[in-house]
């Protein structure tokens, strides 16, 4: 592929975008019913493979969290996340845009992510009815310094 090819698909795909690259096992948590089937797609086609489930019993590269306001506790699901990726790994928290069911303030998303140890970069449209803010482990954030 050509590097105006590279960018292209960088515009385009919200996968590519989101850093997901090709080799890279993703965990996915909290599926349901609702999330953007659009956006898995995208992440199964940037990585080059199915995303892993919950059962999932080895240490993947990164994990994707749909996470909605009665889920729970937003601050034990990211501590729980973490558990699943290696050092450096990223989290990309996926929460239902704002007036859709499920909505998560920022301010939420904030302080749950700086309690959990991981550093948020600002929110991202991912899909008509989520947003996204990837979240880096404390060395992958010191390793971008």
């Amino acid at each position: 592929m050509s590097a105006t090819a590279d960018h292209a698909e960088e515009r385009t795909n919200p996968a590519v975008r989101l850093g997901f690259q090709p080799g890279q096992v993703v965990q996915e948590i909290g599926y349901d019913d609702d999330v953007d089937q659009e956006l898995r797609e995208a992440i199964e086609g940037a990585v080059e493979g199915e995303l892993v489930d919950e059962d999932y019993e080895d240490v993947a590269d990164a994990v994707v969290l749909w996470f909605r306001d009665d889920d729970g506790d937003l601050t034990d699901a990211l501590v729980d996340a973490t558990t699943y990726i290696e050092e450096g790994g990223s989290i990309l928290l996926l929460t239902p845009k704002t007036g859709r069911d499920g909505y998560v303030e920022a301010s939420d998303i904030s302080e749950a992510s700086t309690t959990a140890g991981l550093t948020a970069s600002k929110s991202v449209s991912v899909g008509k009815d989520w947003s996204g803010s990837r979240l880096a482990t404390p060395k992958a954030a010191k390793s971008k310094r």
